[in-house]
Protein backbone atom coordinates (compact mmCIF):
# COMPACT_ATOMS: atom_id res chain seq x y z
CA UNK A 1 0.00 0.00 0.00
CA UNK A 2 1.42 3.30 -0.71
CA UNK A 3 2.16 5.92 1.93
CA UNK A 4 0.31 9.33 1.98
CA UNK A 5 2.78 11.83 1.38
CA UNK A 6 1.55 14.31 3.78
CA UNK A 7 2.96 15.31 6.72
CA UNK A 8 0.82 14.72 9.97
CA UNK A 9 -0.51 16.96 12.00
CA UNK A 10 1.27 17.47 15.54
CA UNK A 11 4.93 16.72 13.66
CA UNK A 12 7.15 19.36 12.92
CA UNK A 13 9.59 17.55 10.96
CA UNK A 14 12.58 20.51 10.56
CA UNK A 15 11.96 21.81 14.36
CA UNK A 16 12.92 17.77 15.32
CA UNK A 17 15.87 16.60 12.74
CA UNK A 18 18.38 17.65 14.91
CA UNK A 19 17.64 15.31 18.14
CA UNK A 20 16.42 12.13 16.27
CA UNK A 21 19.89 10.15 16.16
CA UNK A 22 22.32 9.10 18.47
CA UNK A 23 25.83 9.55 16.93
CA UNK A 24 28.93 10.76 17.72
CA UNK A 25 33.12 11.28 16.68
CA UNK A 26 34.93 8.75 15.23
CA UNK A 27 36.22 6.94 12.04
CA UNK A 28 36.29 3.66 11.64
CA UNK A 29 38.85 1.63 13.48
CA UNK A 30 39.26 5.09 15.42
CA UNK A 31 38.33 4.33 18.49
CA UNK A 32 40.92 6.41 20.26
CA UNK A 33 40.06 8.92 18.03
CA UNK A 34 36.93 9.26 18.63
CA UNK A 35 37.36 9.33 22.29
CA UNK A 36 39.16 12.02 21.71
CA UNK A 37 42.33 10.87 23.27
CA UNK A 38 44.62 12.68 20.89
CA UNK A 39 43.49 15.74 21.01
CA UNK A 40 41.06 18.20 23.49
CA UNK A 41 39.66 19.65 20.64
CA UNK A 42 39.00 17.05 18.51
CA UNK A 43 35.19 15.87 18.21
CA UNK A 44 34.57 13.09 20.82
CA UNK A 45 31.61 10.95 22.55
CA UNK A 46 31.33 13.09 25.75
CA UNK A 47 31.24 16.40 23.79
CA UNK A 48 28.49 14.37 21.19
CA UNK A 49 26.66 13.37 24.74
CA UNK A 50 27.30 16.62 26.61
CA UNK A 51 25.19 18.62 23.09
CA UNK A 52 22.49 16.22 23.92
CA UNK A 53 22.35 17.62 27.57
CA UNK A 54 22.74 21.42 26.37
CA UNK A 55 19.78 20.62 24.37
CA UNK A 56 17.65 19.11 26.35
CA UNK A 57 18.93 18.95 30.02
CA UNK A 58 20.29 16.14 32.16
CA UNK A 59 17.40 14.00 33.43
CA UNK A 60 19.15 11.78 35.68
CA UNK A 61 19.13 8.10 35.35
CA UNK A 62 17.94 8.31 31.65
CA UNK A 63 19.35 7.49 28.18
CA UNK A 64 20.99 10.62 26.68
CA UNK A 65 18.95 10.25 23.61
CA UNK A 66 16.09 7.78 22.57
CA UNK A 67 14.92 8.39 26.40
CA UNK A 68 11.37 7.99 26.64
CA UNK A 69 10.32 3.82 25.40
CA UNK A 70 9.15 0.48 26.62
CA UNK A 71 10.59 -2.64 27.43
CA UNK A 72 9.42 -6.16 25.01
CA UNK A 73 10.55 -9.38 25.15
CA UNK A 74 10.05 -12.35 22.70
CA UNK A 75 12.05 -14.28 20.68
CA UNK A 76 12.90 -14.76 16.36
CA UNK A 77 12.54 -18.09 14.81
CA UNK A 78 15.08 -18.29 12.13
CA UNK A 79 13.65 -20.53 8.10
CA UNK A 80 17.22 -20.81 7.49
CA UNK A 81 16.92 -18.46 4.57
CA UNK A 82 20.26 -16.51 5.43
CA UNK A 83 22.52 -19.45 6.95
CA UNK A 84 24.10 -19.53 3.70
CA UNK A 85 24.78 -16.13 4.28
CA UNK A 86 26.42 -15.88 7.57
CA UNK A 87 27.62 -18.83 10.28
CA UNK A 88 26.01 -16.51 12.78
CA UNK A 89 24.11 -19.37 15.34
CA UNK A 90 21.03 -17.21 15.07
CA UNK A 91 20.35 -18.02 11.35
CA UNK A 92 20.41 -21.51 12.04
CA UNK A 93 17.01 -23.29 10.24
CA UNK A 94 14.91 -24.15 13.29
CA UNK A 95 17.01 -22.16 15.26
CA UNK A 96 14.62 -20.46 18.49
CA UNK A 97 16.41 -17.24 20.05
CA UNK A 98 15.46 -15.50 23.20
CA UNK A 99 14.91 -11.40 22.23
CA UNK A 100 14.87 -8.44 25.02
CA UNK A 101 13.97 -5.35 23.00
CA UNK A 102 13.24 -1.67 23.35
CA UNK A 103 10.61 0.71 20.92
CA UNK A 104 11.53 4.28 21.81
CA UNK A 105 11.16 7.87 19.94
CA UNK A 106 14.25 10.20 19.69
CA UNK A 107 14.93 12.70 22.31
CA UNK A 108 16.70 13.17 25.61
CA UNK A 109 13.40 14.42 27.50
CA UNK A 110 11.90 11.56 29.07
CA UNK A 111 8.60 13.05 29.29
CA UNK A 112 8.16 14.45 25.70
CA UNK A 113 4.77 13.60 23.63
CA UNK A 114 4.76 10.89 21.34
CA UNK A 115 4.42 13.15 18.82
CA UNK A 116 7.15 15.80 19.68
CA UNK A 117 9.00 13.69 16.26
CA UNK A 118 8.43 11.78 13.60
CA UNK A 119 10.32 8.84 14.28
CA UNK A 120 10.50 5.59 16.22
CA UNK A 121 13.47 3.46 17.09
CA UNK A 122 13.09 -0.31 17.84
CA UNK A 123 16.11 -1.70 19.66
CA UNK A 124 16.98 -5.38 19.88
CA UNK A 125 19.50 -7.82 22.34
CA UNK A 126 19.37 -11.41 20.94
CA UNK A 127 20.61 -13.86 22.87
CA UNK A 128 22.09 -17.02 21.23
CA UNK A 129 22.59 -19.92 22.30
CA UNK A 130 26.06 -20.15 21.93
CA UNK A 131 26.66 -17.25 24.37
CA UNK A 132 26.81 -14.53 21.95
CA UNK A 133 24.73 -11.55 21.42
CA UNK A 134 23.62 -9.57 18.77
CA UNK A 135 22.77 -6.36 19.33
CA UNK A 136 21.14 -4.04 17.17
CA UNK A 137 19.40 -0.38 17.06
CA UNK A 138 17.28 0.75 14.13
CA UNK A 139 15.01 3.59 13.00
CA UNK A 140 11.68 3.87 11.48
CA UNK A 141 13.93 5.87 8.26
CA UNK A 142 16.27 3.70 6.04
CA UNK A 143 18.38 6.11 5.42
CA UNK A 144 20.20 8.55 8.30
CA UNK A 145 20.33 12.39 8.43
CA UNK A 146 24.09 12.73 8.13
CA UNK A 147 27.13 11.14 6.63
CA UNK A 148 29.83 11.41 9.54
CA UNK A 149 30.11 12.39 13.34
CA UNK A 150 30.89 15.98 12.54
CA UNK A 151 27.67 16.69 10.42
CA UNK A 152 25.95 14.86 13.44
CA UNK A 153 27.34 17.19 15.93
CA UNK A 154 26.75 20.27 13.57
CA UNK A 155 23.32 19.53 13.32
CA UNK A 156 23.06 19.10 16.97
CA UNK A 157 24.20 22.12 17.71
CA UNK A 158 22.27 23.98 14.85
CA UNK A 159 19.05 22.24 16.49
CA UNK A 160 19.96 24.22 19.67
CA UNK A 161 17.02 25.94 21.47
CA UNK A 162 16.92 29.62 21.48
CA UNK A 163 17.06 30.73 24.98
CA UNK A 164 13.99 33.16 24.07
CA UNK A 165 11.61 30.72 22.47
CA UNK A 166 13.09 27.39 23.76
CA UNK A 167 12.82 25.71 20.54
CA UNK A 168 15.14 25.43 17.58
CA UNK A 169 16.45 28.91 15.25
CA UNK A 170 14.61 27.72 12.04
CA UNK A 171 17.44 29.80 10.38
CA UNK A 172 20.15 27.74 11.84
CA UNK A 173 18.40 24.50 10.80
CA UNK A 174 18.03 25.51 7.55
CA UNK A 175 21.66 27.09 7.28
CA UNK A 176 23.16 23.49 8.33
CA UNK A 177 20.67 21.79 5.89
CA UNK A 178 21.81 24.03 3.07
CA UNK A 179 25.67 23.73 4.42
CA UNK A 180 24.86 19.67 4.16
CA UNK A 181 23.08 18.36 1.04
CA UNK A 182 23.68 14.71 1.74
CA UNK A 183 20.75 15.39 4.51
CA UNK A 184 18.73 15.67 1.47
CA UNK A 185 17.67 12.26 1.11
CA UNK A 186 16.47 11.67 4.47
CA UNK A 187 13.99 14.93 4.81
CA UNK A 188 12.90 13.54 1.52
CA UNK A 189 11.69 10.25 2.68
CA UNK A 190 10.48 11.81 6.18
CA UNK A 191 8.22 13.99 4.06
CA UNK A 192 7.03 11.54 1.58
CA UNK A 193 6.48 8.81 4.43
CA UNK A 194 4.46 9.82 7.56
CA UNK A 195 4.94 7.99 10.61
CA UNK A 196 3.36 4.42 11.44
CA UNK A 197 0.05 4.64 13.72
CA UNK A 198 1.89 3.04 16.27
CA UNK A 199 5.45 0.92 17.69
CA UNK A 200 3.14 -2.39 16.14
CA UNK A 201 2.91 -1.47 12.41
CA UNK A 202 5.91 0.17 11.44
CA UNK A 203 9.38 -0.96 9.89
CA UNK A 204 12.72 -0.47 11.44
CA UNK A 205 16.25 0.24 9.44
CA UNK A 206 19.48 -1.08 10.36
CA UNK A 207 20.41 2.48 8.85
CA UNK A 208 24.23 1.20 8.50
CA UNK A 209 26.02 -1.77 6.42
CA UNK A 210 27.52 -4.32 8.18
CA UNK A 211 29.13 -7.39 6.93
CA UNK A 212 27.93 -11.17 6.80
CA UNK A 213 30.37 -14.37 6.23
CA UNK A 214 29.07 -17.58 5.48
CA UNK A 215 30.80 -20.80 6.42
CA UNK A 216 33.49 -20.55 3.51
CA UNK A 217 34.51 -17.28 4.75
CA UNK A 218 33.01 -15.81 1.94
CA UNK A 219 32.00 -12.19 2.99
CA UNK A 220 28.82 -10.12 1.98
CA UNK A 221 27.87 -6.32 2.71
CA UNK A 222 24.23 -6.09 4.03
CA UNK A 223 21.56 -3.72 5.49
CA UNK A 224 17.96 -5.58 6.93
CA UNK A 225 14.90 -4.40 8.60
CA UNK A 226 12.58 -5.66 10.58
CA UNK A 227 8.64 -5.57 8.55
CA UNK A 228 5.60 -5.86 10.67
CA UNK A 229 3.46 -8.25 9.52
CA UNK A 230 0.33 -5.70 11.21
CA UNK A 231 -0.44 -3.45 7.91
CA UNK A 232 0.60 0.45 7.89
CA UNK A 233 -1.67 2.78 8.40
CA UNK A 234 -0.49 6.61 8.85
CA UNK A 235 -0.51 8.28 12.06
CA UNK A 236 -3.58 10.43 12.76
CA UNK A 237 -2.96 13.05 15.40
CA UNK A 238 -6.56 13.81 15.71
CA UNK A 239 -6.87 9.80 17.10
CA UNK A 240 -4.59 9.46 19.18
CA UNK A 241 -5.13 8.87 22.71
CA UNK A 242 -2.64 11.40 25.01
CA UNK A 243 1.03 12.14 24.61
CA UNK A 244 2.07 8.32 25.98
CA UNK A 245 -0.37 6.82 23.03
CA UNK A 246 2.72 4.84 21.89
CA UNK A 247 3.29 2.57 24.62
CA UNK A 248 -0.59 2.30 25.64
CA UNK A 249 -1.14 1.26 22.41
CA UNK A 250 1.26 -1.64 22.10
CA UNK A 251 0.35 -2.51 25.26
CA UNK A 252 -3.26 -3.23 24.45
CA UNK A 253 -2.10 -4.86 21.06
CA UNK A 254 0.29 -7.54 23.03
CA UNK A 255 -2.51 -8.06 25.40
CA UNK A 256 -5.16 -9.12 22.21
CA UNK A 257 -2.17 -11.63 21.28
CA UNK A 258 1.41 -11.46 20.12
CA UNK A 259 2.98 -9.13 17.04
CA UNK A 260 5.22 -10.12 14.51
CA UNK A 261 7.85 -8.71 12.32
CA UNK A 262 10.14 -10.30 9.57
CA UNK A 263 13.81 -10.39 9.19
CA UNK A 264 14.99 -8.68 5.72
CA UNK A 265 18.09 -8.51 4.81
CA UNK A 266 19.09 -6.88 2.16
CA UNK A 267 22.61 -7.73 -0.23
CA UNK A 268 24.66 -5.24 -1.44
CA UNK A 269 25.65 -4.93 -5.50
CA UNK A 270 28.56 -3.88 -6.38
CA UNK A 271 29.23 -0.15 -6.11
CA UNK A 272 26.70 0.01 -3.52
CA UNK A 273 27.74 2.27 -1.07
CA UNK A 274 28.76 1.08 2.80
CA UNK A 275 29.96 3.81 4.34
CA UNK A 276 27.27 6.53 3.89
CA UNK A 277 23.62 5.69 5.75
CA UNK A 278 22.74 9.28 3.77
CA UNK A 279 22.22 6.70 0.56
CA UNK A 280 19.62 4.14 -0.10
CA UNK A 281 20.41 1.13 -2.25
CA UNK A 282 18.31 0.22 -5.35
CA UNK A 283 15.11 -1.25 -4.70
CA UNK A 284 16.50 -4.13 -7.37
CA UNK A 285 19.02 -5.67 -4.38
CA UNK A 286 18.36 -9.26 -3.36
CA UNK A 287 16.14 -9.19 -0.41
CA UNK A 288 15.74 -12.53 1.83
CA UNK A 289 13.54 -13.32 4.55
CA UNK A 290 15.41 -14.71 7.19
CA UNK A 291 12.64 -15.28 10.17
CA UNK A 292 10.44 -13.62 11.93
CA UNK A 293 10.58 -11.99 15.59
CA UNK A 294 7.49 -12.39 17.76
CA UNK A 295 6.97 -10.15 20.91
CA UNK A 296 4.61 -11.31 23.56
CA UNK A 297 5.32 -8.77 26.38
CA UNK A 298 5.70 -5.35 27.34
CA UNK A 299 7.01 -3.96 30.75
CA UNK A 300 7.93 -0.37 31.69
CA UNK A 301 11.59 0.46 31.46
CA UNK A 302 11.73 1.45 34.95
CA UNK A 303 12.06 -2.10 35.96
CA UNK A 304 12.19 -4.16 32.86
CA UNK A 305 14.66 -6.31 30.88
CA UNK A 306 15.58 -3.80 28.50
CA UNK A 307 16.38 -1.06 31.20
CA UNK A 308 20.24 -2.10 31.52
CA UNK A 309 21.00 -3.43 28.72
CA UNK A 310 23.22 -1.15 26.09
CA UNK A 311 21.85 -1.73 22.72
CA UNK A 312 25.57 -0.79 21.11
CA UNK A 313 24.97 -1.93 17.20
CA UNK A 314 28.90 -3.12 17.48
CA UNK A 315 27.99 -6.04 19.96
CA UNK A 316 27.85 -9.11 17.18
CA UNK A 317 27.59 -12.51 17.01
CA UNK A 318 30.74 -14.43 14.51
CA UNK A 319 29.35 -14.06 11.27
CA UNK A 320 28.62 -10.78 11.61
CA UNK A 321 30.72 -7.58 11.36
CA UNK A 322 30.64 -4.23 11.10
CA UNK A 323 31.26 -2.44 8.16
CA UNK A 324 33.23 0.47 6.71
CA UNK A 325 30.30 2.80 8.14
CA UNK A 326 32.29 5.79 9.88
CA UNK A 327 29.25 6.31 12.23
CA UNK A 328 29.37 2.94 13.55
CA UNK A 329 32.27 3.42 15.76
CA UNK A 330 30.66 6.48 16.66
CA UNK A 331 27.41 5.54 18.11
CA UNK A 332 29.60 2.56 19.98
CA UNK A 333 31.72 5.50 21.70
CA UNK A 334 28.34 7.54 22.32
CA UNK A 335 26.24 4.90 23.81
CA UNK A 336 28.93 3.84 26.64
CA UNK A 337 29.28 7.36 27.64
CA UNK A 338 25.25 7.82 28.11
CA UNK A 339 25.55 4.28 29.78
CA UNK A 340 28.27 5.28 32.11
CA UNK A 341 26.86 8.79 32.72
CA UNK A 342 23.23 6.93 33.72
CA UNK A 343 24.51 4.21 36.02
CA UNK A 344 26.26 6.64 37.65
CA UNK A 345 23.43 8.57 38.45
CA UNK A 346 21.47 5.71 39.68
CA UNK A 347 24.28 4.97 41.67
CA UNK A 348 24.70 7.91 43.41
CA UNK A 349 21.14 9.32 43.49
CA UNK A 350 19.02 6.37 43.46
CA UNK A 351 15.94 7.65 44.69
CA UNK A 352 15.76 10.01 41.72
CA UNK A 353 16.72 7.89 39.15
CA UNK A 354 14.09 5.33 40.26
CA UNK A 355 11.59 7.56 40.11
CA UNK A 356 12.37 8.54 36.87
CA UNK A 357 12.90 5.48 35.48
CA UNK A 358 15.78 4.21 32.96
CA UNK A 359 16.83 3.56 29.03
CA UNK A 360 19.45 2.97 26.29
CA UNK A 361 19.21 1.36 23.11
CA UNK A 362 20.63 3.86 19.81
CA UNK A 363 21.78 6.18 20.58
CA UNK A 364 23.43 7.16 23.55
Amino acid sequence: MKRPTSTPPGICVPCRLGAIFTVVAAIAGGFAYAAGWFSPTRLSAPRIIDAFQANAGVHPGYRRNHAKGVCVEGYFDSNGNAAALSVADVFVRGRRTAVTGRFAIPGSNPSAPDTSVPIRSMALAFMLQDGEQWRTAMNSTPVFAVRTPAQFYEQLVAARPDPATGKPNPAKLQAFYKANPDTRPFQAWVKAHPPASGFANGAYYSINAFRFTDSADHTRSVRWAMVPEAPYAPFDARASSGSDFLASDLMRQLEAGNLRWHLIVTIAASGDKTDDATQLWPDDRQHIDAGTLVLERETPQSDGACRDINFDPTVLPNGISPSDDPLLAARSAAYAVSYKRRTREEAFHPETATATAHHDSNPS
